[in-house]
């Protein structure tokens, strides 16, 4: 049973004439109707190793693209791992799994095969999935249509609201999702997640195709079959903050603060901003304390680790000269655009007009300029082009920054051009 739009509002058939016309009165805007109950109804949580199995057979016995989800609880755990997983194939059902009680599920995995997965914003759920076994061999990100289709929104409620003409209730997607047992309207919104993603897969298959898009989504959606999540080298730098502080030997003192939390939050599987906001590694790393007792007074995260708040102070104040972090990093890639008027005028006009030719196919396609092409390699390619400027050598710069053959198609030509004038 698909979700179906609200009926349109028939018209009259006789169109008064403009001068006949009242003032148009400002038309409220109407609420649509919302989605509140799974089809046949919410699926128990599977907790055994007999209910996946069972699972997994039904999901095997199942015909199309298989729905997944994933919950996490983010700003409750250090962790990123799945809280709950959630399945739909038609012909199957849906089906909510525990991953703690079950953490293999590579019997869905099975199950699944080389069908196509369905997610939303699959980025944040890929890694998390990976861990409990599941991968996939191909996908459609509903999230990442919506930006090549141009949709205005692209969170889940906005395409449900676009595509199906009803409301999703998003109050339970930030809860902590790591809650033993797991209440009943969590429960709901999680089957109902996954229940509007075959139909909205098949809706936007149909306008990709019809927008002449089809094969710039599947190259996007193949590049997700490879893609892991980034780690910062020195995430310690992205301390709310940091820049206030003195001196290399106030960053030592900084870094020290962050892994000593990081290690803390590890540990007790608590996220780190629970354990101390940055304000509070700041105003400890501003003071330098020594011992417990000078530590700022007034903070109870402060009090409840101070021992290891000072040990990590220690570290930092003990550090020799030369191994003080610097208090900026050079980059490997090209300078900030906004310095390369000083630095290369050449280079400057160039990215301007790149950006200004990819900004009229975006308005011409109704494609954010980002997926066009992001801006970190074409600013690298730009500054640093290859030896000769023709198309080829253009599109071989382009893909060796992870640029995908139909973004080159497009952004070669244009950066050729911009090198020839």
């Amino acid at each position: 049973m698909a979700h179906q739009r609200p009926p349109d509002v028939a018209s009259d058939d006789a169109e008064p004439s403009a001068a006949a016309l009242p003032p148009e009165p400002s038309t409220p805007e109407v609420a649509l109707p919302l989605l509140t109950d799974p089809l046949g109804g919410i699926p128990h949580v599977i907790e055994t190793e007999r209910d996946l199995q069972a699972a997994a057979e039904a999901i095997a016995g199942g015909e199309g693209s298989v729905a997944l989800d994933a919950e996490r609880a983010s700003g409750y755990r250090y962790s990123q791992r799945a809280y709950l997983v959630q399945v739909r194939r038609e012909g199957a059902g849906s089906f909510l799994i525990d991953p703690i009680a079950c953490p293999d599920l590579s019997p869905i995995n099975d199950a699944i095969g080389g069908a196509e997965w369905i997610l939303h914003a699959a980025t944040q759920d890929l890694a998390c999935l990976a861990e409990v076994g599941l991968h996939p061999r191909q996908l459609f990100d509903t999230e990442l249509a919506a930006r090549i289709l141009g949709l205005p929104r692209v969170g889940l409620s906005a395409v449900v609201e676009h595509y199906l003409g009803v409301t999703l209730a998003k109050e339970h997607s930030a809860v902590d999702w790591s809650t033993r047992p797991l209440p009943e309207p969590w429960l709901r919104y999680a089957a109902l997640d996954v229940e509007v993603l075959g139909e909205l897969r098949n809706l936007m298959g149909v306008d990709l195709a019809m927008s002449g898009k089809s094969e710039w989504a599947r190259q996007e959606f193949d590049s997700l079959l490879t893609w892991a999540p980034t780690e910062k080298a020195e995430p310690w730098r992205r301390l709310h903050g940091l820049a206030a502080l003195r001196g290399r030997r106030g960053y030592a003192v900084a870094r020290e603060l962050w892994y000593a939390r990081d290690a803390i939050a590890r540990d007790r599987d608590i996220a780190a901003g629970r354990i101390a906001n940055d304000r509070i590694l700041i105003e400890i790393a501003e003071k330098a304390p020594t011992s417990v007792e000078e530590l700022p007074a007034g903070h109870r995260p402060i009090a409840r680790y101070g021992r290891q708040w000072v040990r990590a102070v220690r570290v930092g104040l003990d550090l020799a000269e030369a191994d003080l972090p610097l208090r900026t990093v050079r980059s490997e890639g090209p300078p900030p655009a906004r310095s390369w008027a000083d630095r290369d005028p050449e280079a400057a006009a160039r990215l301007s007009n790149v950006r200004a030719a990819l900004g009229a196919i975006s308005e011409e396609k109704h494609i954010p300029v980002e997926n066009l092409c992001s801006p970190e390699p074409l600013r690298r390619v730009i500054w640093t082009p290859p030896a000769t400027h023709d198309e080829t050598a253009f599109r071989e710069a382009l893909a060796a920054q992870g640029v995908r053959p139909w973004q080159q198609d497009i952004v070669a030509p244009i950066l050729a051009s911009a090198f020839a004038a």
